[in-house]
């Protein structure tokens, strides 16, 4: 069962209060608390008297043994669908090995960013104070000190889909992205479409440029021609999709289909036709990726690529399980196939065009 509140941090003064009494910073005193050497003597012996006057409680090294019932869900977000398939399908595999998971959502951190924010290292003092056998993060990235600090304490992580390339020797968690693009524009050319635009996500990400290469591995198998303006990127939401789709019909030749990479930004396209008068599916034929609820809620119901979301979670809890354990992965990378789920909002081309613009009222005849 999951525990959806963390526990009451260790009374006492925190490492903010330590190290102000020490006039230090918090990641010097962070460095003292957990035995690193590059600290001057006379800052760690200032470090140290602050520690024992104040009474400080050093949280131990995690050691694998202290509590074998118990992992860590990290998650972006409690609030969205896609972290909500993810801790099913963890809670789902915890209960088989009959463990615990304690979740916690985490601010989105850029790979720069450093453990000096207090939440965040309050967060990860939480984590060892409570000794669980290892984390599970679903996060876009960890920074460069997060990977520091949990190989410095000798926890085990596994990533769970993460949006950039984690360091090599990091166990990750994900979908075929690339399998999944070109079974999207597999299936759109085979309804007859050949202007087929994409909308991709953010530039360098694992999945927005693994789906982005099946969409063009599919085209060239087929003898379809790659426009270079059909190809947008957008930012993995609903309003900058909205607005690459006005820029892609607003060509001298619009696509009559488009394979959008999220389900999230599909209804941003959504927004963008419906606001130019263009009927889905018969004049523009859309494809997300996902299979979120969202998918099927849309008017029309959304043909989308489904992402295993949950056996992803399932399988990253069984990987660290072994990793408690002493295993160690044969392969850092693990990818869930994914498939197409065909539904209302794709057909054959039409035989013109897409309108560009809204009719003027005025212009439109009567009755």
């Amino acid at each position: 069962m999951a525990r959806t509140r963390s526990p009451q941090p260790v009374a006492g003064p925190t490492l903010a209060v330590v190290a102000r009494e020490a006039g230090v910073s918090v990641p010097t005193a962070s460095k003292v608390v957990n035995g690193r050497e590059d600290v001057a003597p006379e800052t760690r012996r200032r470090v140290t008297e602050a520690l024992d006057r104040l009474g400080y409680v050093r949280r131990p090294r995690f050691t694998g043994a202290r509590a074998p019932g118990l992992v860590d869900l990290v998650l972006h977000s409690l609030e969205s669908s896609r972290s909500g398939a993810v801790l099913r399908g963890v809670e789902a595999a915890a209960y088989e090995a009959g463990l615990e998971v304690v979740v916690s959502a985490a601010p989105v951190r850029g790979p720069d960013a450093g453990l000096d924010a207090g939440p965040e290292q309050d967060r990860l003092d939480r984590l060892t104070a409570r000794g669980s056998s290892g984390v599970l993060f679903h996060l876009a990235e960890l920074s460069a000190a997060q990977y520091a600090w949990l190989d410095h304490h000798r926890i085990p992580y596994v990533l769970i889909d993460p949006a950039y390339e984690p360091p090599a020797q990091v166990v990750s968690v994900g979908a075929a992205n690339w399998q999944g693009g070109v079974c999207a524009t597999e299936h759109l050319l085979e309804l007859g479409h050949e202007r087929i635009g994409v909308i991709a996500g953010h530039r360098r990400t694992m999945d927005g440029e693994a789906r982005l290469a099946g969409y063009r591995s599919a085209l060239a198998s087929a003898g379809v021609r790659l426009r270079p303006e059909y190809v947008r990127h957008a930012g993995s939401d609903e309003t900058s999709a909205r607005l690459r789709t006005h820029e892609l019909l607003d060509l001298p030749e619009p696509p009559t289909a488009l394979f959008v990479c999220a389900d999230r930004m599909a209804l941003g396209v959504y927004t963008a036709l419906a606001e130019r008068e263009v009927r889905v599916p018969e004049e523009m034929s859309v494809v997300g990726f996902d299979d979120l609820p969202e998918a099927r809620w849309a008017a029309p119901a959304l043909t989308t690529v489904r992402q295993p979301l949950a056996e992803i979670g399932a399988t990253a809890l069984r990987l660290l399980v072994r990793m408690t354990h002493g295993e160690r992965p044969e392969g850092t990378r693990t990818e869930l196939s994914t498939r197409l789920v065909r539904r209302a909002s794709t057909a054959p081309p039409p035989a013109v065009r897409p309108r560009k613009y809204r009719p003027d009222p005025a212009e439109r005849p009567t009755a």
